[in-house]
């Protein structure tokens, strides 16, 4: 079996990939790579080997993942593109160089049905990101790679509703959409998580040194599109979270110039810069029905029904 390297293997996504993995693979397989490697302590003790790692400090990649042949590789947590290009673009960069035969990458669910461009901000590092795994595993010393588009999260639901909070709810949900149209096949994000270590697990099992057999493994130099089984606009989104907590919610519209002069608490600032306004570009690709594709491949990869979107919201509560 192939070696498995996990990077970051913290945050909800990485957590929850690390999980599912220990269930697969024997954790002696494992190498997880985080910026606080010292809260892998159970992990570590299971056998898996821990390093440090982080995309803001290149000279700790510049040899983390050596002995690693397949590379799970999350994206980076930011909303920016040149900046979280250039991360990925250094972790690519290092696992080559360290002999990673096979790079899994998470990328995002916008750019409708397997499409290569999106109006939304936040798809375009994915999408550049994308670009230059297929580049390089058509170029010479070639690395295949598996581009994983995992659905939006239905747990990140108050990025998309004004920060609409369970616990002290607004009758009210202000954005620059009317709730109608296209929506969101939302997915719970630990289910993406099982399945995205599944098709690790899977290709590590069946792959060698030369590669899986394209039967065995059908997603080398290919792009996986993971979603729920049934989209919900925002308006029945809004009546699901106002069912959960007990009253009415409804979405107002407003203007992009109203949305982004909104004090956000700095939830929309990365580096000190606002990008509430590129923000506002998410509602426009929902509403052009970018994230309103659903696919099988989650359900088939699971073996069952994922969980629906309201079950998801009421476990949250």
């Amino acid at each position: 079996m192939s070696r498995i390297g996990v990077f970051p293997a913290s945050g909800g996504l990485g957590s929850s990939i690390v999980k599912h993995l220990l269930t697969l693979v024997p954790a002696s397989q494992l190498t997880l790579i985080s910026r606080n490697p010292e809260k892998h302590e159970n992990e570590f003790a299971a056998g898996a080997t821990v390093a440090r790692g982080d995309y803001d400090y290149p000279e700790t990649l510049a040899h983390v993942f050596e002995d690693i042949d397949v590379l799970m590789l999350i994206s980076y947590a930011s909303f920016e593109i040149e900046h979280r290009v250039n991360a990925h673009k250094t972790a690519i960069n290092a696992a080559r160089k360290s002999g990673v035969k096979h790079i899994f990458y998470s990328s995002l669910a916008f750019a409708g049905d397997y499409a290569q461009s999106s109006v939304a901000h936040v798809m375009g590092a994915h999408l550049e990101t994308e670009k230059l795994l297929a580049e390089l595993s058509a170029g010479p010393n070639p690395t295949t790679y598996t581009s994983i588009r995992e659905g939006l999260y239905s747990e990140s639901f108050p990025i998309y509703t004004n920060w609409f909070d369970l616990r002290d709810p607004s009758g009210e949900i202000t954005i620059p959409h009317d709730g109608h149209g296209p929506g969101v096949a939302w997915v719970k994000r630990d289910e993406l998580g099982e399945a995205s270590a599944r098709l690790v697990a899977n290709y590590a099992t069946v792959g060698g040194a030369n590669g899986p057999v394209a039967e065995a493994f059908p997603f080398v130099n290919k792009i996986v599109l993971l979603t729920g089984s049934k989209v919900y606009s925002l308006k029945e989104t809004a009546e699901v979270l106002g069912r959960a907590v007990g009253r009415d919610v409804r979405i107002r519209e407003i203007g992009v110039d109203e949305y982004a002069g909104l004090d956000h608490a700095g939830k929309h600032t990365y580096h000190g810069v606002d990008l509430a306004r590129e923000w506002c570009t998410a509602w426009e690709a929902i509403r052009r029905g970018e994230t309103a594709v659903v696919t099988p491949t989650l359900k088939e990869i699971l073996g069952r029904e994922p969980e629906d979107y309201e079950t998801t919201i009421r476990g949250i509560l």
